[in-house]
């Protein structure tokens, strides 16, 4: 049977981290804090605000919850962020999203400074970190991956990656992270040719797709690492991810579950992303 590389112990350790972090900024009169903007009442979205502040309580973050309504007009919701980045007393900005269609998200993303940008949706903290260039925040769930990978003492170095999924929010971000740490990575998508052939041959497979548990087990080899960042509710109510996990788990080393692995360490990510952006802006 496989290892399961449960999230909870790596983010019980970074909680940790963090909140000692954060005691030592606040001895120097310093309060790392997160304003969460939320437009609109979608269940969805105030579900995860709940789950981010609790998480950032844990880690010593204060937590200034900012909610527009639906029908927010662009000259408002432009002037709110202009609003958060002259405040010094807020270090990161968390905006949900998907925004109203009334909205140009882009417009708005790009309108955040990006050393407030604690969850890399700024093209300049994207393009830092494609250049690997100044101190960028990258997406929370991309970053999320490598903690695991760390947590567990899974190297990246030298080994074959495979990337199902080729978004901004994880596929991309995160192969050019696992490059960063000299992997060699194949990014892949849905419409790849051979490509269950093509993740047999990965070391370390990431399922990012999107779509509920299409990879089986002819896409899987013995020993691969598997990360599932996929999340979808069944029939039944109950959450899946992209991997099949009950025939993953007779083949491969070790994977992440679902619920309970990648998503588990995102919102703590996100605490700690504040953190340092408290302390950054203290020179």
């Amino acid at each position: 049977m496989a290892e399961i590389l449960r999230g909870a112990p790596v983010a019980d350790a970074l909680t940790a981290a963090y909140a000692e972090q954060a005691q030592q900024l606040r001895e120097k009169g310093v309060a790392p804090t997160l304003a969460i903007v939320r437009v609109g009442e979608k269940p969805d979205d105030i579900a995860y605000e709940n789950s981010a502040a609790k998480r950032c309580e844990k880690a010593g973050v204060a937590v200034r919850k900012i909610t527009l309504p639906q029908a927010v007009g662009r000259g408002e919701m432009l002037a709110q962020m202009q609003a958060l980045n002259t405040d010094a007393a807020m270090h990161g900005v968390l905006l949900l999203r998907p925004l109203p269609k009334t909205l140009d998200e882009e417009e708005i993303c790009n309108a955040l400074a990006p050393q407030k940008d604690i969850d890399g949706i700024t093209d300049a903290s994207l393009a830092g970190v494609f250049t690997g260039h100044g101190q960028p925040f990258a997406p929370c769930t991309a970053q999320a991956c490598m903690e695991l990978l760390d947590h567990y003492g899974i190297d990246p170095k030298g080994k074959r990656v495979v990337v199902v999924g080729r978004s901004l929010v994880v596929g991309k971000p995160l192969a050019m992270l696992l490059l960063g740490r000299h992997a060699t990575v194949t990014i892949c998508h849905t419409r790849t040719q051979g490509l269950a052939a093509v993740c047999r041959e990965a070391e370390i497979l990431v399922a990012a797709a999107g779509q509920m548990e299409m990879i089986g087990q002819e896409y899987l080899a013995p020993g691969q690492v598997v990360l599932d960042v996929g999340i979808h509710v069944d029939d039944e109510g109950k959450l899946r991810g992209d991997v099949d996990f009950e025939s993953a788990q007779a083949v491969v080393g070790a994977i992440t579950p679902v619920p309970g692995g990648v998503g588990t360490v995102t919102s703590t990510v996100l605490a700690g992303n504040v953190v340092k952006a408290a302390a950054r802006a203290q020179g």
